[in-house]
C-alpha cells in the first residue's frame, strides 16, 4: 500500500437470510475476510469487521408466503441460524446486525431522503403488471407464465430456469399472479431511478485508472460493464416488505433490496459505534475493503460507489478482494437442490473440527478462478498435512521434552552450522507470509505457514534426538529448544488461519498470544520455561466419515433426481406427423459474441449449409463464445424468426438441462455436412 491509513473498515457481504450458509459462502467471503482482520488486529493494527444479515427482498416473502408465516418469521430464524454458524466457525465480527433494526431503517431512510432532496434521482413512470385480487403490484418473481423461448409453463417474470434465458413479466405467454393466480392487468406506477450513466467518466477513472492493482477478475468485470455502458437503476419497488420510500405519494413503496442492503455496512458500523461511526466511514484516514462473491462485484464496484459519490461525504472502498465460486464434488452449490454442505450439519456431524474446513477452503480458496470441494480432498488434507506434517511436528516437540526435560524448555548450547541454516531458514517467514496477506492471497499465506512446520520436521528427522541422547544431552537440549521456538512461530503464524487450533497449542506453550511482530524469531521461549500439557491438535478422519459425507450427497442427488423427473414429466404424446414438422439441423458456428446487456444471451452465427443465420440463445451461463467457434450444433431450422433484444434470431439451438440447471448443447459426435438433417 503507498497510501498510509489508521485505520482499516473490514465488510463482508451481507448473507440473504431466507436460508442457512454453506461452504461456498465460507470460503469465498467470510474464511479470507476474517483471516484477514485477524492478521491485522495481531500486528495491533485499528481494525472493524462488519457483518449482518440481508433481511428484504422479494424471495424472503415468497418463502414466506409457502410456509404460511410472516416474513419476519422467516429472517429471525435464519438470521439466528447464519450468525451462530459464523461464530461457531470464529469469524470474529465486531458487530453482526441486520436489516431490519431500527437504526437499519433510519440510516437507509436518511441516505435515500439526502439523495432524494439533493435531485440525484429520476422518477419515471411505467406500466407494471397490477394483480386486482390482491390488490399489489407484482415483482418480477411474482409472475409466472409459459416462457416464449422453450414453452416452459412455469417461468418466471425474470427468468426461465428451464432455459436460462433472461425475461421481462411482458416476454410471458399467458402470465398469472404466483400470489392469486389471476391474470394480472398492466397499470402505471412511479419509481425513482439511480442514473448510473451520469457517473460513468468517474467510474471509468477512479477505477479503471487509479485502482489497476485490483484483482484482475474484479477489474475485468468492471471494464466489461463500463464498456458496455451504464443505465439508470431503480431504487424503489412496489412492494410490502421493506424500507418504506420516506416521500410524500410513496405509499406501498420500499427501497429496492440492492439499494437498502449495502447500507447495513453503514447502519451496522453505526449500531456499533453510535458515537464514533463517522470517523470510519468518512475520515480519509481510513481504509475501506469489501470482502464479498464474484456475483457482488458490480454492485460493490459500481453501484454502492455510485451511492456513496452521489451522497458526497463517504469514503470510497480501497479495494474489493471478490472471490470466485467454490464448487462441490464437480457440482455447483445449489440451496434449491441442497446440493451443499451446510455449515450447522458440518459442526453436527464433525464436532470440534472448524479449523479443519478453515484450512481446507483456504488451501482450495477460488481467488481468481472457480474451485472445487471434494470430501477426499478434505480427508487428504487433514490426514497428509494437518495431522502428518503440522500436527505431527508440534506432537514430536512436545513428547521428547517432556521425555527429556521434564516438560520445560532445555538450555541452547552450541549451534552447528544445520542448526544455523534451519534457524535462518525461518527468520524471513513474517516477510513473507506478510507480502501474502497484504496482496490478499490467503492460499499462498497459508501454505508458506505450513512450510514452517515441513522445516521443523526434517530439523527433526535429520538430527534425531532421540538416538543422540544416549551420548549427548546437551546435544538434544540444543534440538529440541530450535525445535520448540519453532513450534511458538508457528502458533504466531497459524493465528489468523487456525485460531481454535492455536489457542490449543498457546495453552501446550503456556503462553500468551506472543503477536504477530514476534514472528520469525529465534528466541520466543527462555530456557527454562515450563510447558503445558500436549494434546493432539488434530486427529485423523477415516474413511467411513467420509464415505458417510459422500453418500449424503449420492442420496440428496437421487432425490433430485426423482423430484426432477417428476417436475418434468414426459409430456404427452403426439402423432409422427408432428415431429415431422420439425426441421432439426445441424450447422457449424463461425462466430460467437455475448449480447450486449444480456447476461445470459449469446448470438451464433451458423453456417447452415446454404446460407449464414443468425440463432440468439440462452446460454451465456453455461459457455463461453470461444467454446462453441468451429463446433457444430444442433438446430430447429423451421422456427419463426423471433426478436431478441433487437437482433433477429432465426432458429433455436438444442441443449439438454442438467439437474443442476446447466445447460449442455447437443452435438454431432464426428462431424457432419452442415446442412445434414437430424432425424
Amino acid at each position: 500500500m503507498d497510501k498510509q491509513f489508521e485505520r482499516t473498515l473490514i465488510t463482508t457481504a451481507l448473507p440473504y437470510a431466507n436460508g442457512p450458509v454453506h461452504i461456498g459462502h465460507l470460503a469465498g467471503v467470510y474464511i479470507p475476510a476474517d483471516i484477514y482482520a485477524r492478521y491485522l488486529r495481531l500486528k495491533g493494527e485499528n481494525v472493524l469487521l462488519i457483518g449482518g444479515s440481508d433481511e428484504h427482498g422479494v424471495p424472503i416473502t415468497l418463502r414466506a408466503k409457502k410456509e404460511g408465516v410472516t416474513p419476519q418469521d422467516i429472517v429471525d430464524r435464519y438470521h439466528t441460524i447464519i450468525k451462530k454458524s459464523f461464530t461457531d466457525f470464529g469469524v470474529s465480527f465486531d458487530i453482526y446486525s441486520r436489516t431490519t433494526s431500527e437504526t437499519h431503517r433510519q440510516v437507509a431512510s436518511d441516505f435515500f431522503r439526502k439523495l432524494y432532496d439533493n435531485g440525484e434521482f429520476i422518477e419515471r413512470t411505467n406500466e407494471q403488471y397490477y394483480d386486482e385480487e390482491a390488490k399489489q403490484f407484482l415483482a418480477d418473481r411474482y409472475i409466472t407464465g409459459t416462457c416464449p423461448h422453450c414453452g416452459n409453463p412455469n417461468a418466471y417474470g425474470d427468468q426461465c430456469e428451464s432455459c436460462g434465458t433472461s425475461l421481462s413479466p411482458n416476454d410471458l405467454k399467458d402470465p398469472k399472479s404466483a400470489i392469486s393466480g389471476s391474470v394480472p392487468v398492466l397499470r402505471e406506477t412511479k419509481h425513482w431511478y439511480l442514473p448510473l450513466d451520469k457517473w460513468e467518466p468517474f467510474l471509468r477513472q477512479w477505477i479503471l485508472e487509479e485502482h489497476k492493482e485490483w484483482k484482475p477478475n474484479v477489474y475485468g468485470q468492471c471494464k466489461s460493464w463500463l464498456d458496455m455502458g451504464l443505465q439508470p437503476r431503480a431504487v424503489s419497488r412496489d412492494l410490502d416488505w421493506g424500507i418504506p420510500v420516506p416521500v410524500d405519494g410513496a405509499e406501498g413503496k420500499v427501497l429496492y433490496v440492492w439499494f437498502d442492503a449495502p447500507i447495513g455496512y453503514i447502519s451496522n458500523t453505526k449500531e456499533l459505534l453510535p458515537e464514533t461511526w463517522e470517523t470510519w466511514w468518512k475520515d480519509p484516514s481510513t481504509r475501506l475493503l469489501h470482502f464479498i462473491g464474484k456475483d457482488n462485484i458490480v454492485f460493490h464496484c459500481i453501484v454502492f460507489p455510485t451511492m456513496l459519490k452521489a451522497e458526497g461525504t463517504f469514503n470510497l472502498p480501497e479495494n474489493v478482494p471478490a472471490n470466485e465460486f467454490l464448487n462441490l464434488e464437480g457440482d455447483k452449490i445449489s440451496t434449491s437442490r441442497n446440493w451443499a454442505v451446510w455449515l450447522h450439519e458440518y459442526l453436527e456431524e464433525l464436532p470440534g473440527k472448524q479449523d479443519v474446513l478453515r484450512y481446507v477452503l483456504t488451501a482450495n480458496a477460488p481467488e481468481t478462478k472457480d474451485n472445487d470441494f471434494t470430501w477426499k480432498d478434505f480427508q487428504a488434507r487433514n490426514n497428509n498435512e494437518l495431522v502428518a506434517i503440522l500436527g505431527n511436528f508440534v506432537n514430536r516437540a512436545f513428547v521428547l521434552t517432556s521425555k527429556y526435560f521434564d516438560n520445560k524448555v532445555p538450555e541452547l548450547g552450541e549451534l552447528t552450522e544445520y542448526d544455523k541454516q534451519t534457524l535462518n531458514d525461518f527468520v524471513n517467514v513474517k516477510a513473507d507470509v506478510e507480502r501474502l496477506l497484504d496482496t490478499f492471497h490467503f492460499r499462498d499465506a497459508q501454505k508458506e505457514a505450513m512450510n514452517l512446520a515441513r522445516i521443523g520436521n526434517k530439523y527433526l528427522a535429520d538430527t534425531e534426538p532421540w538416538k543422540l541422547a544416549k551420548t549427548d544431552m546437551n546435544r538434544v537440549g540444543t534440538i529440541l529448544n530450535i525445535a520448540l521456538q519453532i513450534t511458538a512461530n508457528l502458533a504466531i503464524a497459524f493465528e489468523p488461519f487456525l485460531p481454535f487450533s492455536m489457542e490449543k497449542l498457546n495453552e501446550m506453550l503456556n503462553v500468551k498470544p506472543l503477536g504477530w511482530n514476534r514472528l520469525g524469531e529465534t528466541n520466543l521461549l527462555p530456557a527454562g520455561h515450563q510447558l503445558g500439557k500436549a494434546e493432539l491438535l488434530f486427529e485423523k478422519i477415516d474413511d467411513a466419515v467420509i464415505e458417510a459425507q459422500i453418500q449424503k450427497l449420492l442420496d440428496t442427488k437421487k432425490e433430485n433426481e426423482a423430484a426432477n423427473y417428476k417436475a418434468n414429466p414426459i409430456k404427452e404424446t403426439i402423432e409422427y406427423g408432428d415431429f415431422e414438422k420439425l426441421d432439426i439441423r445441424v450447422g457449424t458456428v463461425i462466430e460467437c459474441i455475448k449480447v450486449p446487456k444480456a447476461d445470459k444471451l449469446l448470438q451464433l452465427r451458423i453456417d447452415d449449409g446454404l446460407e449464414k443465420r443468425i440463432i440468439v440463445s440462452g446460454i451465456a451461463q453455461h459457455y463461453k463464445p470461444e467454446e462453441l467457434i468451429g463446433k457444430q450444433v444442433c438446430f430447429i431450422a423451421n422456427l419463426a424468426p423471433r426478436k431478441l433484444k433487437g437482433i433477429v434470431s432465426e432458429g433455436m439451438i438444442l441443449s439438454a438441462e442438467n439437474n443442476d440447471g446447466s445447460l449442455k448443447v447437443i452435438m454431432p459426435e464426428q462431424a457432419v455436412k452442415p446442412g445434414s438433417e437430424v432425424k
